[in-house]
């Protein structure tokens, strides 16, 4: 299956970046190669990009799109969490410009072996990195029942998360679950009827906050923003592109913070920490993908694009 996926906000993010010609710019999350190659085709001289990815058919995909840079571009299999270390090891020890675009890439979503989506009846997966143990099957067969709960109210924002999870721990007493299509049956039968004819798909929610647990995918964001923002040269940029509001608000804190790290007491009439801003928030209010995008590409919707620049 050809590796799709449709980049989001991709004029935005490259207007943002503020790409120099000669500079060294880091998409941590590689995905098709799109935000990658408008990046790449923008560099000359000694110009650099690095793309991480831990997707496997990721890395291939853009590996292709990307042949015409060469040398340019060096590709990573691994999570951008560890982006630092990793470019350590091909002797990077600061960049001029840092892509994300989080969530689950369209080629994911369609691919029906991948089991990150409700529209196929396949094993439940959702791996992002194939090579983890963790997948679907084990956190819905293996999870207790308040950890469900958790997940389905803090990931998915799912209003039925209790009597979900009731659902499918009962059912999996029987015998474990092993496909998104019986998964799909069991959310159904946890959520009445009535509300089950709006706002979307029933398992939408479920399917999100399982998908997000099983890749750790906040914990990711969260350990490394304040390290990717180090890694940052001085006027450098990070463009981060979130697709729900657990994500935005992770940005909108971390961002905050770069900027005005102080911790003394509001009434102090200097500053004791001695905590300096690291630069600035350039986006006050997140950017966000323009209707006739909206229509073109439905996963548009839900974006918000943030910016930080370090300090010069």
């Amino acid at each position: 299956m050809e590796f799709r996926h449709t980049s989001v906000l991709l004029g935005e993010t490259i207007e943002n970046l503020d790409i120099k010609p000669e500079g060294i710019y880091l998409d941590g999350t590689l995905g098709g190669g799109g935000h990658a190659s408008a990046v790449a085709s923008r560099l000359r001289g000694a110009g650099r990009l690095i793309g991480i990815d831990q997707d496997e058919d990721a890395i291939a995909a853009a590996g292709e799109r990307l042949k015409p840079y060469g040398e340019r571009v060096t590709l990573i299999r691994d999570n951008y969490a560890n982006a630092v270390e990793a470019l350590a090891g091909i002797g990077i020890y600061g960049v001029d410009g840092i892509v994300l675009d989080l969530g689950v890439s369209s080629y994911q979503l369609d691919n029906e072996e991948r089991g990150f989506s409700y529209r196929y009846d396949t094993a439940l997966d959702m791996r992002m990195d194939r090579r983890q143990s963790l997948s679907a099957k084990e956190i819905i067969n293996g999870y207790p029942e308040a950890e469900l709960v958790r997940i389905l109210r803090d990931y998915g924002e799912e209003k039925f998360a209790k009597n979900i999870a009731k659902h499918i721990v009962a059912a999996r007493r029987n015998k474990p679950l092993e496909t998104t299509g019986e998964l799909n049956e069991i959310i159904k039968a946890a959520i009445p009827a009535k509300m089950r004819a709006v706002g979307g798909h029933p398992s939408k929610r479920t399917f999100q906050a399982v998908r997000i647990e099983c890749n750790r995918e906040l914990e990711a964001l969260k350990s490394s923003l304040d390290g990717l923002i180090a890694l940052l040269n001085p006027g450098g940029r990070i463009c981060v592109i979130t697709f729900h509001s657990l994500e935005d608000r992770i940005v909108k804190s971390a961002f905050r913070k770069n900027e005005n790290p102080c911790t003394c007491p509001p009434d102090f009439p200097v500053c004791v920490c001695g905590k300096v801003s690291k630069g600035t928030v350039i986006t006050k209010k997140p950017i966000l993908p323009t209707e006739r995008e909206m229509e073109e590409n439905s996963r548009a919707k839900s974006a918000k694009l943030r910016v930080f620049m370090k300090k010069v």
